[in-house]
């Protein structure tokens, strides 16, 4: 992808025909016959051929942003400043869209483009009708040289560009060496699907740094065993790892969309029983769908878009009981299983077969009826399983184990690829390893884990903090955060509201922000905190500030069962006491009436550690965690339930506010 449809020094601009320039951006761009766009090109020259007389320097047009699949208006490099210019042309009012749309460019660039890491950058929206307003230049509260956003019409903005001149500081930036810094962005995970199903690469959009494994590397392990497997006419499984925030999911996105090209015609499918994740993942894809078509001219029903959205990413459990009823061989081939260590073992499956499917005689795990399906082919198949460690969270979740006990038990015949680390206790194979070791072919990849945290670009190592928190491992847990504090803010507080002004001032542009609590934490609910009440995740993840039903508003909390495979910017973590710390560990509780109840069964200990290990690793940029106070007068919140915690937290080193 080109990161640019034009670039010149101003001075070259300036003495360049209007309509030269207007060719090479029409050259490059996929809009070149669209009117609208031409003219608005047209207007962003004369405006700036107007105003840049008296400046040196150079000047981008059509910045692409692969992350965000969209391009900023202008790039300016001039001095020590990087401006980044959003024409809003013949507009009159600063919409608030149109400032955050401008700041995000601008964030992108600050967190993502490697030559723009230290530079001053100043935002720009100009709407170029609208009327003059004051000029406000001051930065963010993350004092990381980016301004607030700065309005101005088109008469005001060569006196804008000479105020910021005069208020920045810092070396003066080379524009050549600017422009060779690679774009190494880390998507949510709901941009990067879009951006996949709208033909990028993976490569487009993720880091390639030596600090993580690239995520093109893993997806091309992948499809040679695809490949290889339809050559051969063999089934295969495939075992992918990854620590928490990782882009297992990434991966599987992206091995699924690589197999919607004509020729291979939808051979793939990719599988989640995350409902909530399915939902949003889908949802968004046809939002931005339609929105994409209707930019490009064309009227489009978002109920024919959503069914082949919906025929790309589907609900595991859907499936499975639609290949139930249906003895034939599926459509696809390549079977994406995301979060497999989440489905359902015998016990799990066989209930509930007989209770909600009339089905007695069912006595087979999730994992091996679905391998069972991909195996009714005659020819070839390939089933991918994404793992991740301490991420079970639900009664009957059945780990790893369990497919491969399925495949060692049932389809010896299969060829299984594993990734070296599949053998970390974290992953929770157990003794079914062993087993597999007798495997007739089995190969071990170490492409196929994924050992950096890329959820938070800002702090690599979070997923490690985490780890030694739950493990109660607080000299490790020390050294975690001071590597990461400065780049990763963590903050405690006893006090919601100050929590959620934090929230509200670290966040920039559209970054998204949210409450998240675990599903046990039924007494948070005199904090206005109700985990029983169900959110809409389709609208607390995609829908703007203006909705109440957003996470914006900060009204309704995500459960772990909400939020696991997704993630925010910034989240409030409120810590209740079902899972408390004692001078013994962990006590666990689960409260059930009017009590509080101790929770005994091993199981169900794991499944309320990985429920705050969830909640603990959702934020990309930082976190607030708020551990109440309590109140003596009321016994279910009783000060002791929540004090060890906090000062476990406070010695940990986190900054209290």
């Amino acid at each position: 992808m080109k990161q640019y449809f034009y670039s010149n020094s101003i001075s070259n601009f300036l003495s360049t025909n209007i309509y030269e320039i207007i060719g090479k951006l029409s050259s490059n761009s996929q809009f070149a016959d669209d009117p609208n766009q031409k003219n608005a090109w047209l207007e962003e020259i004369r405006i700036l051929k107007e105003d840049f007389i008296d400046f040196e320097g150079s000047i981008f047009f059509e910045y692409s942003i692969p992350r965000m699949g969209r391009r900023i208006d202008v790039v300016l490099i001039i001095k020590n400043v990087v401006f980044v210019l959003e024409f809003k042309v013949g507009e009159k009012e600063f919409y608030s869209y149109a400032i955050d749309q401008v700041w995000d460019y601008a964030l992108d660039l600050k967190n993502f483009h490697e030559t723009s890491h230290k530079c001053f950058i100043a935002p720009i929206l100009i709407c170029t009708n609208a009327n003059e307003t004051e000029t406000h230049i001051s930065t963010t509260h993350h004092n990381d040289n980016l301004l607030f956003p700065i309005c101005s019409n088109e008469n005001q903005l060569k006196d804008v560009i000479k105020s910021v001149l005069d208020f920045a500081e810092g070396d003066y930036i080379n524009s050549s060496e600017w422009a060779k810094g690679r774009y190494s962005p880390t998507p949510t995970i709901i941009e990067a699907a879009m951006s996949l199903y709208n033909n990028h690469s993976v490569a487009d959009i993720s880091r390639n740094d030596a600090d993580a494994i690239n995520l093109a590397v893993i997806s091309n392990t992948i499809s040679k065993i695809i490949t290889d497997s339809k050559i051969n006419n063999e089934k295969a499984i495939c075992f992918v790892t990854g620590v928490p925030g990782a882009g297992k999911t990434l991966v599987g996105l992206d091995v699924a969309t690589k197999q919607l090209s004509e020729e291979k015609k939808n051979k793939s499918v990719f599988l989640s029983g995350n409902g909530p994740l399915v939902a949003v993942l889908r949802e968004a894809l046809g939002r931005d769908k339609v929105k994409r078509e209707l930019e490009n001219g064309n009227k489009v029903k978002k109920s024919e878009v959503m069914q082949s959205v919906k025929a790309f990413i589907q609900n595991v459990h859907h499936y499975r009981d639609a290949y139930l009823a249906d003895k034939t061989e599926p459509y696809d081939h390549i079977a994406i299983f995301d979060e497999a260590q989440r489905a359902w073992n015998k016990e799990q499956t066989a209930t509930f077969m007989k209770v909600k499917k009339n089905q007695p005689d069912f006595v087979i795990s999730e994992p091996e009826f679905l391998i069972s399906c991909l195996d009714r082919h005659k020819d070839w198949a390939v089933i991918i399983c994404l793992v991740g460690g301490g991420q079970e969270i639900n009664k009957g979740e059945a780990g790893i184990s369990e497919w491969i006990e399925s495949i060692n038990r049932s389809y010896p015949h299969w060829k299984v690829y594993i990734s070296d680390r599949l053998t970390d206790s974290e992953y929770a194979a157990g003794n079914s390893l062993k087993m597999l070791e007798k495997h007739n072919n089995i190969s071990t990849y170490k492409e196929l884990h994924l050992a950096v945290s890329m959820r938070s670009f800002r702090a690599e190592n979070l997923s490690s903090l985490v780890k030694n928190i739950i493990d109660i491992n607080i000299t490790e847990a020390q050294k975690n955060y001071k590597i990461l504090k400065d780049k990763y803010p963590i903050v405690l507080t006893r006090d919601l509201i100050k929590a959620k002004q934090w929230l509200k001032k670290m966040a920039r542009g559209s970054e998204r922000f949210g409450l998240v609590a675990s599903s046990q934490a039924y007494r948070l609910k005199p904090l206005g905190i109700d985990v029983r009440v169900q959110i809409n995740p389709v609208l607390w993840f995609l829908n703007d500030k203006d909705d109440v039903r957003s996470s914006y508003y900060l009204e309704d909390v995500a459960t772990e069962f909400d939020i696991q495979g997704l993630e925010l910017d910034w989240t409030c973590v409120t810590w209740n006491g079902d899972l408390r710390i004692t001078k013994n560990g962990w006590d666990y509780n689960s409260f059930v009436g009017s009590k509080w109840q101790k929770i005994n069964k091993e199981e169900r200990k794991q499944y309320l550690k990985n429920a705050y290990r969830v909640l603990l690793t959702r934020a990309r940029q930082g976190m607030v965690i708020v551990v109440p106070e309590g109140d003596f007068e009321d016994k279910t919140r009783n000060p002791e339930f929540y004090n060890g915690t906090y000062e476990y937290l406070k010695n940990i080193g986190l900054e209290v506010i």
